[in-house]
């Protein structure tokens, strides 16, 4: 059931979406070869922290760290890890979700590490254009998939890329995940019509291939990489439908 916002509840999820965007903001700024994905992990933390805040991910079904730090063929679900330094020419998403006064605020975006390649580049740039075109589009009465999936997938095909399936966006706010999920690709049957008082995200995770699947590592059973190695980039808002449109609440 997709939960319609009250104006108290959107202002609290806008105040934690605001702080998710100001984290990722702040910790991206580290990022450079040579650093751990532990150590990108402990700066998210201590700012959420800081800003009297709670780290979503952080137990969250058994996730053992604060943010979510996906490298190159990653998916998604990356786990920070100590032994884990970024090198020249990587590619890394940053996943944050905050919890401020019980209101979650989630985002996420891909960065280069140092000089990437091109394709890398092309990558990041689509996934990201992606993401604004699909936005763009989010008005009261128009259909969710008329807004995501035919949007989106259509246009990173035409760069010889494809849509993750197997994962997608969701309702967010008072919880870390609520309905309605989100399809980043055409699902026909979906007829979900948009309403002032919704709130998602809407996040896709894009492979640098023709092949879109995914595999879970069995021995964390939570990072997911892309089937074929290809390089995988995601961007992340969360969105609120507005009377007249929409409102990008996790912009700073």
């Amino acid at each position: 059931m997709v939960i319609i916002k009250n104006p108290q509840q959107i202002e609290g999820i806008r105040q934690s979406s605001r702080l998710a965007a100001a984290t990722l903001a702040y910790t991206a700024g580290f990022i450079k070869p040579g650093i751990s994905t532990e150590k990108l992990n402990t700066i998210a933390h201590k700012y959420i922290v800081d800003h009297h805040a709670i780290p979503a991910p952080l137990n969250y079904g058994g996730f053992p760290k604060s943010i979510c730090t996906s490298i190159n063929n990653v998916v998604c679900h990356g786990i920070p890890s100590p032994g884990q330094i970024l090198k020249e020419g990587n590619i890394i998403n940053l996943d944050i979700t905050t919890i401020l006064n019980g209101f979650y605020g989630d985002t996420s975006a891909t960065y280069p590490v140092g000089e990437i390649s091109k394709t890398a580049k092309k990558l990041i740039e689509v996934t990201k254009k992606s993401l604004d075109l699909s936005i763009k589009s989010l008005k009261p009465g128009r259909i969710l998939n008329d807004c995501v999936g035919k949007i989106i997938e259509p246009f990173v095909i035409k760069y010889g890329f494809s849509v993750v399936r197997d994962l997608g966006g969701h309702g967010v706010g008072l919880k870390f995940h609520e309905d309605p999920f989100i399809f980043h690709f055409d699902k026909k049957q979906e007829k979900i019509i948009l309403k002032p008082g919704m709130i998602f995200t809407i996040e896709p995770m894009i492979n640098a291939s023709k092949n879109y699947q995914v595999v879970l590592d069995i021995n964390d059973n939570w990072t997911i990489r892309t089937f074929d190695g290809s390089l995988s980039a995601q961007f992340e808002h969360t969105i609120l439908i507005t009377p007249t449109g929409f409102e990008i609440l996790t912009s700073l």
